[in-house]
């Protein structure tokens, strides 16, 4: 490189590129690059507000500002469609949830000679960057980040072991993978740590599964007005902004259909917030999911019919999927290709898919535009802020 160059976006692993296609870690549109590589910020590249940036594997754009945050994830999203020579009706304004919203989250932690270290891994990396601060995790999860490194430090075996925290209706759920604690004074000193920080929940994870230690009362997580029973380990949506804009565009999408299919439906997220008077058919292969949404159903004698079924292996028939009035889909990160082949040849005429990987949409959604149907909305999701980990949400007609 001979002139110096502006970096004009940033591609999908959080690099800044130029116009040449020249990739530069850490850079944001607006910055310059020079001859000599040296990057100067432009007006759009501010000063990371964690301490821990650059290092901890957490966040990779808190060099980016608000505008070219939100620009990032609406470019991903749109590329994604692009890619596919998808025809968008609407784009919907771009969601981006704001600093200390995530309610879910997993740290690693390792007991070292001098106490334990606890927090994200690095980039690229198994070392773990101990956290002094997070501006991602609500407040009530980063409160207990000095209580369990102090636990660790007392139980925690000479490995990595990881801890899986989630907020839920009681309180916080924390599930501890890697951690012995054999005898009655280990065990003792959990609960007493249980009940000193106040958990709604503490489980150990041996390597067979999470066991309960400590439950005063049974866990909970209310999606639409029900509470739904909350098995150890079960997805929920990392913010609850993110999910509520996830929910009003599904029920917007879905406005008069009186019978509705919800794929991939977890413990209820969409059911619940759509039933009543429509009815709702959830589906799920995760057993605990599909009992948790089962029996929550059941308590409040609500209208949503459960169904344990692999969608990958069993997806809905054409025959099947062309009876109800309008179809959602919330799939893995893979997609849900073996199904929207299924919904590709029925008589379907309404989805709503949401998506946490606008690569594996942007396939399906070609399968559905060559069936004959329409992309008529796209809205862009940022739950995961700083994070290169976009999400969707998408509405098809035909």
């Amino acid at each position: 490189m001979t002139e110096p160059e502006t970096i004009i976006r940033i591609a999908a692993r959080g690099d800044g590129v130029t116009a040449s296609g020249m990739h530069v870690a850490g850079g944001v549109p607006g910055d310059v690059i020079s001859a000599d590589g040296t990057l100067t910020p432009g007006p759009h590249h501010v000063d990371p507000p964690c301490r821990h940036f650059a290092t901890c594997g957490g966040c990779q754009l808190q060099q980016a500002d608000e505008d070219t945050l939100r620009q990032f994830v609406t470019d991903r999203v749109l590329h994604a469609a692009d890619a596919q020579q998808i025809d968008i009706g609407e784009v919907l304004p771009t969601h981006l949830s704001p600093p200390r919203t995530r309610r879910r989250a997993t740290l690693h932690a390792l007991r070292t000679a001098h106490g334990s270290v606890m927090g994200f891994r690095e980039s690229g990396s198994h070392r773990i960057v101990d956290l002094q601060e997070c501006h991602i995790i609500v407040p009530e999860l980063f409160d207990l980040v000095t209580p369990l490194k102090e636990l660790v430090a007392l139980h925690g075996e000479k490995r990595p072991l990881d801890i899986e925290l989630t907020v839920t209706d009681q309180g916080v759920d924390c599930t501890l993978k890697g951690i012995e604690a054999e005898g009655l004074a280990a065990t003792e000193g959990l609960l007493d740590f249980a009940r000193e920080n106040g958990l709604a929940r503490l489980s150990l994870d041996r390597g067979y599964g999470a066991e309960t230690v400590w439950e005063p009362e049974p866990l909970t997580i209310t999606l639409g007005d029900i509470p739904v029973p909350f098995p150890q380990g079960s997805f929920l949506q990392p913010t609850g902004d993110g999910e509520k804009v996830l929910i009003d565009d599904a029920i917007d999408f879905c406005a008069g259909a009186a019978t509705i299919a919800d794929l991939f439906s977890g413990l209820g997220t969409f059911a619940f917030a759509l039933c009543g008077p429509r009815k709702v058919l959830a589906v799920e292969a995760a057993r605990d999911a599909h009992l948790a949404c089962k029996a929550a159903a059941n308590a409040r004698q609500a209208p949503v019919l459960t169904l344990h079924r692999d969608l990958f292996r069993n997806p809905l028939q054409p025959d099947e999927a062309g009876r109800f009035g309008a179809i959602v889909l919330d799939p893995p990160r893979a997609g849900a290709r073996e199904q929207i082949l299924q919904i590709a040849a029925s008589e379907a005429t309404r989805v709503a898919y949401v998506s946490c990987n606008p690569v594996s949409w942007s396939r399906d959604a070609r399968v559905l535009i060559d069936a004959g149907f329409r992309l008529e909305k796209l809205r862009p999701v940022g739950q995961f802020r700083w994070s290169t980990h976009v999400e969707l949400t998408s509405y098809f007609t035909r």
